[in-house]
């Protein structure tokens, strides 16, 4: 089989709910990661085959087919190019990561942009249901989806706490996994690790035109005490807004090509895909799969955890990396080394490039060789992408 290789990765700096990034339509901030990574590789935008967009919430300002809208506002990409925008909820950007790597790897196309966009402040999560419900459109949940789960509303929040109550953890344990996601992140940002994963999107500052750079969401003074002081989800759980993801406006975006297309246009290859899993499995615990995803890839890698040198698994809620590592047998100093959705936010459909792009980074500034990348997602599915940095 053909092999596909990354060949650049970028995201926007997260911005808080209502923050720096919340004056920026969808739209434009996706085109903007779409134009920085044309740019910065060089090749001519006409090459590209395919642009491959995860969105979780395609409604108002992200409907009508945001992937089409945002190569049509980019600059350099011609209308030529096509687009598809897909919604496998958390991991959405990154199945646009194994849908470009497929393409190429299958041999029908030799470059294509897998991306992902979400505003969480413009099109607020749970959005595209509630306001359906609220028209009196109906519920997702249909009459042979209720027999076969009666009374039971999906929902993240609870299966962390299933999580947290099957693997014995409790509140301390979630806030002293928090606290270490903003002090990593606040390191990797005045170190200056994050330099060449963001790229500059202009906003409208309180005195004039500026660019947003820098995550927004770090807490850089966190302590236990001020995140054991943020108020639980639900009485008697362990969940609380601190020790979960951050609500994230943002954009990423990730070059994937052939080896004949490195060729072609002097491209120079960052990272090899080694292998590409997406897995189901129970959807009401729902967060628990990437444990068992990461089995399957790695056997099917031929790879050992002890192989890898350093995993991305988003930090939706934090009782899902304690649990993975300690499924795994995966050590905290590989994971999420620079801090992770707890402190740098989770912006949906952004969030499967946006990790990678950290991914990518981290394993050149550490001399590793392989990465592995996973995420929780809505129904009980998870995605694993696994890379050899080249």
């Amino acid at each position: 089989m053909a092999q596909a290789y990354i060949v650049d990765a970028v995201r926007t700096a997260g911005g808080k709910r209502g923050g720096k990034l919340a004056g920026v339509h969808p739209v434009d901030m996706a085109a903007a990661v779409l134009d920085a990574i044309v740019a910065r590789t060089g090749i001519d935008g006409a090459a590209v085959d395919d642009v491959v967009m995860g969105c979780v919430m395609q409604g108002g300002q992200q409907a009508g087919q945001v992937g089409r809208n945002a190569v049509l506002a980019a600059k350099n990409l011609p209308d030529s190019v096509p687009a598809v925008s897909i919604d496998r909820q958390c991991g959405s950007s990154q199945q646009s990561m194994q849908f470009a790597a497929q393409a190429v790897m299958s041999g029908t196309q030799d470059v294509v942009i897998a991306s992902g966009v979400e505003s969480m402040t413009r099109v607020p999560m749970g959005s595209t249901m509630m306001l359906h419900m609220k028209e009196g459109m109906g519920n997702y949940k249909s009459p042979r989806l209720e027999e076969k789960y009666p009374g039971i509303m999906f929902s993240q929040f609870m299966g962390a706490e299933m999580i947290v109550k099957k693997h014995g953890f409790d509140r301390a344990m979630l806030d002293a996994f928090a606290l270490e996601s903003h002090r990593r992140a606040a390191a990797a940002t005045e170190s200056g690790a994050f330099e060449n994963e963001i790229i500059a999107i202009d906003i409208e500052g309180p005195d004039g035109p500026e660019q947003h750079r820098r995550d927004e969401g770090i807490r850089f003074d966190a302590t236990m005490e001020s995140i054991g002081s943020v108020k639980l989800l639900q009485e008697g759980g362990a969940i609380s807004a601190a020790n979960a993801s951050q609500i994230c406006d943002g954009a990423s975006a990730v070059m994937i090509v052939s080896e004949a297309a490195l060729k072609e246009h002097g491209l120079t290859p960052l990272a090899r895909i080694v292998n590409l899993t997406v897995t189901g499995g129970d959807p009401v615990i729902m967060l628990e799969e990437p444990l068992f995803a990461t089995d399957k890839a790695l056997k099917r890698a031929g790879l050992s955890i002890d192989d890898i040198d350093l995993y991305e698994v988003n930090e939706a809620f934090a009782p899902v990396p304690l649990a993975w590592m300690k499924h795994t047998g995966g050590d905290h100093a590989k994971l999420n080394v620079n801090g992770g959705a707890i402190a740098l936010g989770h912006p949906l459909g952004a969030s499967g490039t946006k990790l990678m792009a950290t991914l990518v980074n981290a394993l050149r500034a550490r001399g590793g060789r392989y990465g592995l990348q996973t995420m929780c997602e809505g129904g009980g599915i998870a995605n694993v992408t696994i890379i050899e940095r080249l």
